[in-house]
């Protein structure tokens, strides 16, 4: 059996679809040089997804921004604020109508990729367009 120790301040991000735990790792800025503790364990069993993804990470609270984010490689993926070893704020994430200063575009002729200026993109159906090129893109093309 895999134990992984409790966190005292931080945040746990539970359902993770299944082999995107890594990039919800990397998105959070915590793959390399981080010097608090934090744990990614993959392809966890779940009775409600089969199998998930969990990272947990001392000493950091994910901005609404990056929930955000890891809503649209796995919409339903909780949220878990930990304070004091407890759980303080729990929520889930929900993929958002319109992503601002977030994302992506995978367009490479797209202005937001060449000059500086704010990324925007709404959400239209299951996909996203770009406020700029308005090339209609993937969620988890925006990562």
């Amino acid at each position: 059996m895999l134990k992984v120790d409790v966190i005292e301040n931080g945040t746990v991000v539970d359902h993770i679809k299944a082999g995107s735990g890594l990039k919800v790792f990397v998105m959070l800025g915590v793959a390399g040089g981080y010097s608090e503790r934090a744990a990614l364990v993959m392809n966890v069993p779940s009775k409600r997804l089969g199998k998930k993804d969990i990272v947990k990470i001392e000493g950091k609270t994910v901005s609404e921004d990056a929930a955000s984010m890891i809503a649209l490689l796995s919409p339903g993926a909780s949220i878990n604020i930990i304070e004091n070893s407890k759980v303080a704020k729990k929520y889930v994430v929900s993929v958002p109508e319109r992503l601002r200063g977030a994302g992506t575009c995978p367009n490479p002729n797209c202005i937001t990729n060449r000059e500086e200026c704010v990324r925007e993109f709404t959400k239209e159906g299951e996909r996203f367009r770009c406020h700029y090129c308005e090339r209609l893109v993937g969620a988890e093309e925006l990562v």
